[in-house]
């Protein structure tokens, strides 16, 4: 205890030490919990330009021993608004189940499909080179790929590759992408063009429209199925052709090729014992083999429904369903990421963007208007409100 004021300063093992002012080598002892210590952490909080706890706590007990101090200044810290501006992190809710469209069993393949654009590529033409695009659709229930190529990024070549890709694999009920713009007007289009239909034909091809599904934007996690089929394209493709540009020809050639190989990918676990029944993988419901380069599998007539050969193909799907079901559907059960359930976001709450284009100091700052709550009860988007722009 001081006598002349009355504060209790740190007895300590200094007193001896030579040549250092006494509040430096008994420092002010302070509750952890009183306001005084609080305006006290923020006046040095401010002073030194809002640092690490570490830093803030070494400067603080030079004059003042606040009991168990380091939790106090990161408890102060973790309240601080500009604190948080420059150190918190996005908080993302837990890893959401399944969504219906990665769970349609006994459907064809694409029945439910994702995709995307990759690119660009480089093509030689003669002497000159020019860019070409890639187009990638993946099935998300079997997880087959089907690739094209793209002259441009515009609405008429997405058509295009969508009309190639109903013609080879058949109408998908539904396509999962991003707000790209040739995908929103591509979409934009077909629909105008159904609504131009008579009430009779619309009713035959209702059967057959395509419905569109669009991620948020700045959210590639959202398909994050088919965003990881694109890097194993870019892998391959750079492992074959490197840097080097080739003809059009040679490079639809690579990008099939490719697709074969990512159609023959096992699904599930592969056993090392050779007693165990392979693994099945997406060309097996294609083209009735695992690998296209593998000969064709002769099936004993005691493994026929019947002698009729048209339902060979019903036998070889009925397998691969079944062995889907029990050999790769329970590896989808467990969440490798995303674990934990942070509170959800809630209106009216003031939010960082995270923005990778610009400095964390430049990085807009908006306020929450709407949110967006999934089936699972989280929140998973949301309507920000920024310079009087909204943006989800």
């Amino acid at each position: 205890m001081d006598p002349s004021s009355g504060l209790i300063r740190v007895g300590g093992r200094l007193r001896r030490t030579a040549g250092i002012e006494d509040s430096i080598l008994h420092p002010l002892v302070l509750d952890p919990n009183h306001p005084i210590t609080g305006l006290i952490i923020h006046h040095y909080d401010d002073q030194l330009h809002h640092p690490g706890s570490e830093r803030l706590f070494g400067e603080i007990r030079r004059y003042y021993w606040i009991l168990r101090g380091r939790e106090a200044v990161r408890r102060f810290q973790r309240n601080c608004p500009e604190c948080q501006r420059w150190r918190a992190q996005p908080s993302i809710p837990k890893m959401s189940d399944l969504p219906a469209a990665r769970l349609q069993l006994y459907k064809p393949a694409f029945y439910s499909c994702g995709m995307d654009c990759f690119g660009p590529l480089l093509v030689k033409i003669g002497r000159r080179t020019e860019k070409r695009w890639g187009i990638l659709f993946k099935c998300l229930t079997t997880r087959a790929v089907h690739l094209d190529l793209l002259p441009s990024m515009s609405t008429d070549s997405f058509l295009m590759a969508l009309r190639r890709f109903v013609a080879r694999r058949g109408t998908p009920a539904e396509i999962w992408s991003d707000r790209g713009t040739n995908f929103r007007g591509g979409e934009r289009e077909l629909r105008e063009a159904y609504a131009a239909l008579a009430s009779d034909i619309q009713g035959h091809l209702a059967r057959q429209r395509i419905h569109f599904r669009f991620n948020p934007p700045s959210a590639p996690h959202f398909g994050g199925v088919w965003e990881r089929e694109v890097r194993s394209v870019k892998s391959a493709l750079y492992t074959v052709l490197s840097a080097q540009s080739v003809p059009e020809e040679v490079l639809m050639t690579v990008l099939l090729e490719v697709e074969a190989i990512l159609n023959s990918k096992p699904l599930g676990y592969v056993s090392s014992d050779v007693a165990d029944a392979d693994p099945i993988t997406p060309n097996s419901l294609l083209m009735g083999r695992p690998d296209g380069s593998l000969p064709q599998v002769i099936y004993p007539e005691s493994e026929m429904l019947s002698r009729r050969h048209w339902r060979h193909s019903q036998v070889l799907a009925d397998r691969f369903w079944s062995r889907f079901i029990r050999d790769y559907l329970p590896s989808l059960q467990t969440r490798q990421k995303w674990q934990e359930s942070p509170p959800n976001l809630k209106e009216q709450t003031f939010v960082m963007i995270v923005d990778p284009q610009l400095p964390r100091s430049l990085w807009p700052v908006g306020q929450v208007i709407k949110t967006h709550q999934s089936s699972d009860g989280h929140i998973r988007s949301a309507d920000v409100l920024i310079k009087g722009q909204v943006y989800t």
